[in-house]
């Protein structure tokens, strides 16, 4: 049988026109199917990573965007040596290639500058107190010498003429002033009335009359949350005595306002007589 009769009368050449058929179906269907595919996935397409270490974040933001890419900070750092809210690391580095919509993680300088939580330095050394600021990145731009009970101890640390307490936050590398204590003086004071005064006025009180905090003792422990509550309600020496400049002056504290309301009427009581 001649091979066009065959194709045009078999059955079986009717079973394999079929099998061919399908078999180009799917070879048309593939075909199409992994154009679509390198279309979509851009494959072989990659863009340039732009160099954005340095940027500000918005700059750096809108030049990724415009590269095809995405932005993602993943963690943020402190630095004296670079702006404030840029650009330190990225990855993928600079002009490396990556495809559409790739992930560039960046680090960045924090926006803000740090804050270090002052430690307490009263009565240390002056120079231990020196060498604990600077290891927190805090710079001391001046030393003012008051009359003290004690030589060479801190009576105060200040920025910008202003007390500072313990705990208060600082910017780091800020500058302070340390008051450091010369030894009494050769001047008299009255020692003021502190009943009803925190701990904190207290000592500002008895800073501004070249007098020195000595010890200073509550009836019940504080807590961090409860210790701005508690007032003087006993001091010595007592109110009004005469004492050299640099003298100390012990303070005993409660959070019962009581106590100290009737400390400060019988001080009062005995100014009037």
């Amino acid at each position: 049988m001649k091979f066009s009769t065959f194709w045009r009368e078999s059955r079986w050449a009717f079973v394999l026109k079929n099998v061919l058929l399908a078999i180009g179906i799917g070879i048309a269907v593939l075909l199409i199917l992994l154009a679509y595919l390198k279309r979509y996935t851009e494959h072989g397409i990659e863009f340039e990573v732009p160099d954005i270490t340095g940027m500000y974040l918005e700059e750096a933001r809108s030049s990724v965007e415009s590269a095809g890419l995405t932005m993602v900070i993943i963690d943020s750092t402190y630095s004296k040596k670079v702006p404030l809210g840029t650009v330190v690391e990225q990855n993928p580095p600079a002009y490396s290639h990556a495809k559409r919509g790739r992930l560039v993680y960046v680090i960045i300088n924090a926006q803000h500058v740090r804050q270090i939580p002052l430690p307490e330095l009263h009565d240390i050394s002056y120079r231990q107190a020196e060498a604990t600021l600077k290891s927190l990145g805090i710079n001391v731009s001046n030393y003012v010498y008051e009359p003290s009970e004690y030589k060479d101890l801190i009576l105060d640390v200040r920025q910008n003429g202003q007390s500072l307490a313990a705990g208060d936050r600082i910017d780091e590398g800020s500058d302070v002033v340390l008051v450091i204590g010369r030894g009494k003086g050769t001047e008299k004071i009255a020692v003021p009335n502190l009943c009803g005064k925190t701990l904190q006025e207290a000592r500002s009180i008895l800073l501004g009359k070249y007098l020195t905090l000595g010890i200073y003792e509550y009836d019940e422990a504080p807590t961090d949350e409860t210790e701005s509550l508690y007032k003087v309600y006993q001091q010595e020496p007592n109110a009004g005595k005469i004492v050299l400049e640099g003298s100390r002056v012990d303070l005993y504290l409660s959070k019962d306002l009581e106590k100290a309301i009737i400390s400060v009427e019988n001080t009062n009581d005995e100014d009037f007589f």
